[in-house]
């Protein structure tokens, strides 16, 4: 299995495969709305409109596990992203990251990334940086400030 094997449905209903990022590098990020790391929104947009042209994908992923930062429904925090932080990169339904009802995808990203961060997501915003090729390159802790993000999104570009 790998990257592409998995689905996810984005905030508008509709189930997403992540074949459909074939070929390009993706940023993963468990999000939330009301944590001190909500601001990253805003960096990570800005990282999103810099190189989307040159093929670089961010997909959040809200989630709730958190100090039950991210109770909104899913057209709350959809809107709050956008209205607060012009959010144009694709947003997921939330989910959970952790425990037995965790999603697929994020059982996969935790069983299979090389991280000194062991095999749970610990906080909002941990992020997973996948190649153009579906395999997982790195993951960072959630105070990892995205623009940090750049040089090693430069080298997958």
């Amino acid at each position: 299995m790998n990257f592409y094997d998995f689905s996810a449905t984005s905030m508008n209903q509709k189930e997403t495969s992540m074949r459909q990022y074939e070929g390009k590098v993706v940023l993963v990020v468990n999000t939330a709305s009301k944590c001190g790391l909500t601001p990253q929104f805003k960096e990570l947009e800005a990282l999103y409109q810099e190189y989307k042209e040159q093929g670089l994908e961010i997909i959040g992923f809200p989630c709730n596990q958190f100090a039950n930062q991210d109770s909104g429904t899913n057209k709350e925090i959809h809107e709050f992203c956008q209205l607060n932080y012009g959010v144009t990169f694709t947003m997921f339904e939330k989910i959970n990251v952790n425990g037995e009802n965790a999603h697929p995808l994020y059982k996969y990203l935790k069983n299979n990334s090389n991280s000194v961060f062991g095999k749970e997501i610990k906080w909002n915003f941990t992020k997973f940086l996948i190649d153009s090729k579906g395999n997982i390159i790195k993951r960072y802790a959630p105070t990892t400030k995205p623009s940090k993000l750049k040089k090693d999104i430069q080298e997958l570009l």
